[in-house]
């Protein structure tokens, strides 16, 4: 399922990291980018951090989108900026969203520490994808165009 890139809003990169294999997810933010214009390659469940990163090189993928929902997301994510750079991808956007942690963390806790491993944005679970499209269209535009 993807648009023919003529008319994309980007091309992403999605998946579940680690040996999460939580798949409903996962399929419904395929479907969900893929209306909204981004041209998707979704590498289904218990992905590598290399997995993406390849996929990503191979798509000439504008973000990578990380989900994470059995709470390994802190183990599964460490590194994952400094591979995209090893890899020659240092532009890339990184987006990481889910059930990031264990526990009762607050939330500002759970996005700064991801934000020091090196993501752009982090998200909550419950959060609205409209809106995540709309940051998601900018920051590539914003990448794009060399104002980030």
């Amino acid at each position: 399922m993807s648009n023919n890139g003529n008319t994309s809003k980007g091309k992403i990169v999605l998946g579940v990291i680690g040996y999460d294999c939580h798949s409903v997810g996962n399929k419904i933010l395929e479907v969900f980018f893929t209306e909204k214009g981004f041209q998707v390659t979704n590498l289904g469940v218990m992905v590598s951090q290399d997995e993406f990163i390849d996929a990503a090189i191979e798509t000439a993928a504008d973000a990578i989108l990380v989900s994470s929902l059995y709470g390994h997301g802190l183990i599964d994510c460490q590194g994952f900026r400094d591979r995209c750079v090893e890899r020659g991808m240092e532009d890339i956007i990184l987006y990481v969203g889910g059930n990031l942690v264990v526990g009762k963390t607050p939330f500002s806790e759970v996005e700064e520490k991801f934000k020091q491993m090196g993501f752009d944005r982090v998200f909550p679970p419950d959060v609205d994808l409209e809106e995540v499209a709309r940051l998601l269209e900018q920051d590539i535009h914003a990448r794009r165009t060399g104002k980030h």
